[in-house]
């Protein structure tokens, strides 16, 4: 595509929205602004928990600190500019936010650092401007300046070295089109925060490290360091929550669900950010799975987490009924401040004919709150055939004969033996075929030999009755329905059915371009008496427009269609376009606001291995649906932390699929208890990196697409049943993922019974046309897909096209059709 007609695209986003001005009468006053009855409802209730997201990596002791300690200095460039969230899609518009000085302040304390925090917004401003020089005259397509963040800079600032509190806190942030760099200033620190942080932890009496990111860094050379804590992203209260947890108030009680480490300890096995083929050749081992299954000594490892108190843990019990293996154990507190405690489980495979990772995750839980020396009876089970590995040569999910090792620890590094179970003969649990292709090489193995197993003789062992485990086999013959009532409308309106509602001219890039729903992402054409159903993105909160005006024509977002951070170190005469696309309110016109809740980042709700909380989260997010009149929620988000360089690790949760699939089940199912309200579990699949995302190929084995890729999708599919489902951007093995038969109709709709909507993500024809071309309409609808979004006229003509040329049969049409229709009558109704 030239890059005239690219920009032309992209660019000249207009969008006409309507939304419903919130309540006012019940509005209460907090710290000098209105809030609202929900807002205060739904930010108490995740202040109850955020906490529980944060990590704390090293202890000394010296925090929390004494209620007489109020005076402290802080430092870094997240004490002003503290980041709630990453950039794109993911921003959600709370009413207000508060930095860290800010929750200092409020919080009573006196910041003796203020002309440093001065200085640095100085040095920022300058740095911001150069570094946008230096980007634009360097690249060819100042379209892939979207996204963009800066590296953090150096800078020479002086500053107290001595004293008797300090807190540094280091933020980066990432998001939507770009992924993150191996410089210093992102993954790495700047020679300016090792050299300060190294200095102030020497100096002061009580020190640390913060960590306000969405992801890994690499802490490397920071050994003095005796107090770490990833704060994360937590959304509206991010920087309450660090006050909290530095007086005692609340307390740290997470684990990382992905593994910190020097930025050298991570595989180079697989290829990352390539334009037009990203091979996966590392296979299964992703994570700790490559991590403990080649001996590689991290600095934080999965599942990790300290507590200001100590806990101890026995396995009081381990039993297997049928295939259901479960373990009971005790924990204590053994320290002297209260907190909750995380229980792993794990499973270590025999490996006798297929290669195994040391241990998978299974199942975990969380304890209750516990004081000093209270305990609490955790119980936990899984079944040993939800965990079986794919067999590709007879295209089969087995469980190979051997010893089966359950492990239960606080993370994957400390873990206690709790049962054998012996499988005495091969047991196919699930036969199905290879469907996604070869990605023209064969998986990495690795040569070094498997950890030496621990004395097993006092360890509980049982043989598992392979009767109790009946073999599915997939028939791959279901029929789709199509309703009567669209056999009855035009091609025309069929045909609109499946591409999202459109105005003339070209698509938001972003979703931000619903006719329904101020601010929201798009909605669904009306057709035959059809109401709309309304999308708004997610995954941390609802994302709706927060001000909007009144006129003859309805109501109208003051805002554009893409997020500021999106465009921000666009050329001015490109950026203008955006700009210019901005509706202006007319003159003495009232602006109303709508305001949404800013929830924990993917992974830090993750990291808080609490469940109850996911649904929290889900309730919060689907009240507030309910509330704006938007139905289909673009989230969660459950691809996989591949590579922590991706762009948008920070929307999902993890790198091991069990707990992504966890996570997005409980918040799936919470927003579905409310009415008319549905979650869209995104981006099916294998979307794990931003560079080139619309046309680069992710080329995986079949093996690791069901045991990583897919697996949290098929888990969330069948416990919280999702009413949607968006494909990723990306091609696997050289199809689309959105145009790929054997992905979405044999695979998703066959294998794990989808019933639901599949729509596209956001196709607006960008993307670095290099090897592989634009997918298309007709393709899309053949493979099952429902929606093509966010839809255009150009898009509807070729569906029509389709039809005549003999692309598209008007039963593929119907189908999808169907689908769309009986969702929207079901709203309606």
């Amino acid at each position: 595509m030239k890059f005239y007609n690219l920009i032309t695209l992209s660019l000249i986003i207009f969008q006409l929205t309507l939304a419903i001005p919130i309540r006012r009468d019940y509005a209460q006053n907090i710290t000098n602004v209105e809030y609202n009855d929900y807002e205060i409802e739904h930010i108490n209730l995740l202040d109850n928990y955020l906490s529980e997201c944060t990590v704390l990596l090293r202890k000394n002791g010296d925090f929390p600190l004494a209620e007489n300690e109020k005076q402290i200095y802080l430092y870094g460039n997240g004490v002003r500019k503290t980041i709630k969230g990453g950039t794109g899609s993911g921003d959600v518009n709370s009413r207000s936010f508060d930095s860290i000085e800010d929750a200092f302040t409020k919080g009573g304390f006196e910041i003796l650092s203020k002309d440093f925090i001065d200085e640095y917004d100085k040095v920022y401003i300058e740095a911001k401007e150069a570094f946008k020089i230096k980007v634009q005259s360097e690249v060819t397509d100042p379209m892939s300046l979207m996204g963009v963040v800066m590296p953090e800079p150096d800078y020479d600032i002086p500053y107290s070295k001595e004293g008797d509190v300090a807190i540094y806190v280091l933020s980066r942030i990432s998001g939507e089109g770009n992924d993150r760099n191996a410089v210093k200033g992102d993954v790495y620190l700047t020679d300016t925060e090792r050299s300060m942080i190294l200095s102030l932890a020497e100096g002061f009496k009580k020190f640390m490290l913060v960590l306000n990111t969405g992801g890994a860094v690499d802490l490397s050379g920071l050994e003095s360091v005796q107090n770490i804590l990833v704060l994360s992203q937590l959304g509206v209260n991010t920087s309450k929550t660090l006050v909290d947890i530095v007086t005692g108030n609340k307390y740290p009680s997470g684990k990382l669900t992905t593994t910190w480490t020097k930025f050298e300890d991570y595989p180079t096995i697989g290829d990352f950010g390539e334009v037009d083929d990203t091979n996966y050749k590392e296979g299964i081992y992703v994570g700790y799975r490559y991590f403990d299954r080649s001996n590689v000594d991290v600095m934080f490892p999965f599942g990790f987490g300290l507590g200001y108190t100590d806990f101890e843990f026995n396995v009081d019990s381990a039993n297997l009924n049928g295939e259901e293996f479960s373990v009971e154990a005790t924990v204590k507190n053994v320290g002297e401040f209260k907190g909750k405690e995380v229980l792993e489980v794990y499973l270590s495979k025999p490996g006798t004919t297929l290669d195994e990772p040391y241990q998978i995750l299974v199942n975990f839980n969380k304890s209750k709150e516990l004081l000093p020396n209270e305990e609490d009876t955790i119980k936990i089970s899984f079944k040993l055939s939800d965990f079986a590995s794919y067999d590709t040569k007879s295209a089969t999910f087995i469980l190979d004969s051997g010893k089966y090792i359950v492990r239960l620890g606080n993370s994957s590094r400390n873990t206690k033996i709790c049962g054998v179970i012996e499988v005495e003969s091969r047991i196919e649990v699930r036969r199905v075929k290879n469907k996604m292709g070869h990605p023209g090489f064969e998986d990495y193995v690795p040569t070094i030999e498997r950890k030496e197993e621990e004395n097993l003789s006092e360890v509980p062992s049982f043989i598992l009755d392979s009767s109790v485990i009946k073999e599915e086999i997939i028939p791959y013959d279901k029929e789709f329905e199509i309703l009567e009532e669209v056999k009855l409308l035009s091609d025309e309106e069929k045909a609109q059915l499946v591409i999202g509602a459109y105005q003339d001219g070209p698509a938001s890039v972003i979703g931000s371009s619903s006719i329904g729903v101020a601010g929201a992402a798009a909605e669904t054409a009306q057709v035959a008496g059809l109401k709309p159903v309304y999308m708004a993105d997610g995954p941390a909160g609802l994302r709706i427009a927060k001000d909007y005006y009144i006129d003859e024509y309805g109501a109208h977002s003051t805002e554009g269609s893409t997020p500021a951070s999106m465009i921000e170190f666009l050329p001015d005469e490109i950026k203008a376009f955006f700009e210019a696309r901005n509706p202006q309110p007319p003159e003495n016109a009232e602006i109303l606001h709508q305001y949404t809740t800013a929830l924990p980042i993917g992974t830090a709700l993750a990291q808080s291995w609490n469940r109850e909380f996911a649904e929290v989260c889900g309730d919060i997010v689907g009240s507030e649906m309910e509330m704006f009149k938007v139905n289909l929620w673009l989230a969660p988000a459950l691809n996989i932390h591949r590579s922590i360089l991706c762009g948008r690790n920070f929307e999902y949760y993890s790198e091991d699929p069990f707990i992504s699939g966890a996570f997005a089940s409980s918040i799936t199912s919470a927003v579905q208890k409310h009415k008319n309200v549905f979650a869209t579990i995104k981006h099916f699949a294998v979307n794990n990196q931003e560079t080139n995302r619309y046309l680069n190929s992710s080329n995986v084995s079949e093996r690791a697409l069901r045991e990583i890729y897919l697996k949290g999708f098929e888990m969330a599919i069948k416990e919280a049943h999702p009413r949607a489902l968006m494909t990723s951007f990306n091609l696997i093995n050289g199809v689309h993922a959105n145009e790929n038969k054997e992905l979405l109709m044999d695979i998703l709709r066959n294998e794990f019974n989808f019933e639901g909507i599949v729509m596209t993500d956001w196709l607006v024809g960008l993307g670095t046309v290099t090897k592989y071309p634009q997918p298309t309409t007709y393709g899309i609808i053949k493979a099952t897909g429902d929606l093509y979004m966010p839809g255009s006229k150009s898009d509807y003509e070729s569906v029509l096209e389709s039809l005549k040329n003999g692309n598209l049969s008007i039963e593929e049409l119907e189908i999808s059709a169907s689908r769309v229709y009986k969702l929207a009558k079901e709203i309606e109704n």
